[in-house]
């Protein structure tokens, strides 16, 4: 493992994020390297700053007697209603129509909740995959910047190929490819670099043909952009800034359609 390798993953290992294989490495790499060493005790040392320190704020007295005056006065008991009480019929009415548009409501809602968390889950499996993919060795199963190469390799080793494309003149070069494994089943990774920087794209085929404008999200300090177009659902994943990640995704995107 080399520094920049132990440079990402040296968070995740302070924050207890880390499974036991690459905890392992990671304090294998650091017992030997005295800069990696020194950050690590770095971060430990601010994390046990930030536990002892008092953060917490509590309003003062006037604070709370201020709102309570700009309450409004609670309303005596024995006050007459104006309305006159509707009827039994009435109350069983609204009740019944109440019911049954809070459990269409509720049943939209469990959809949404489940298909957001269902998104999640997956970019969670993404980020664990392009972190896997830093370790030594893993990080392409076909090593070249010749897109020609890189292509030709997945035919036959997944249902669809996914598309792969030179953006070396762009600023992001193309390294290879490889298999990998996101929500147990088998998608193809095309790797690139910008600067010292690497850029895992997942491409996996999708039900749908629907596509689906890019969004940004950052998981455990990763910026995640993902896309679907044609069939395929994209995820790009880098520790890059997210400007730079969506500029990649964009020339992407552009050079995917000036190919079509």
């Amino acid at each position: 493992m080399t520094c920049d390798d132990a440079e990402i993953l040296i968070h995740a290992l302070a924050d207890g994020e880390l499974d036991a294989g690459h905890a392992r490495e990671v304090e294998a790499h650091i017992a030997a390297c005295p800069r990696c060493s020194a950050e690590l005790a770095a971060i430990r040392q601010l994390k046990q700053a930030l536990a002892g320190a008092d953060l917490t704020y509590k309003a003062p007295p006037a604070l709370r007697q201020r709102l309570d005056a700009a309450l409004p006065p609670a309303q005596p008991a024995n006050v007459t209603p104006l309305a006159a009480a509707p009827s039994r019929r009435s109350l069983l009415r609204g009740f019944a129509m109440g019911s049954a548009v809070s459990a269409l409501a509720a049943t939209g809602l469990v959809a949404i909740v489940l298909r957001n968390d269902d998104q999640q889950r997956i970019e969670a499996e993404i980020v664990s995959a392009h972190l896997r993919s830093l370790q030594a060795g893993h990080l392409t199963d076909v090593i070249s910047t010749d897109q020609h190469t890189v292509k030709p390799w997945f035919n036959g080793k997944l249902d669809v190929a996914p598309p792969v494309i030179d953006l070396t003149a762009e600023g992001f070069t193309l390294i290879g490819g490889r298999l990998d494994y996101v929500d147990a089943r088998a998608i193809g990774a095309v790797v690139y670099r910008r600067r010292q920087h690497v850029i895992n794209l997942f491409v996996a085929q999708t039900s749908s043909a629907e596509r689906r404008t890019a969004k940004l999200d950052t998981i455990q300090g990763f910026n995640i952009r993902s896309w679907r177009d044609r069939g395929l659902s994209y995820w790009a994943v880098s520790d890059i800034n997210a400007d730079e990640l969506n500029e990649f995704g964009e020339r992407f995107e552009r050079a995917m359609s000036g190919s079509s």
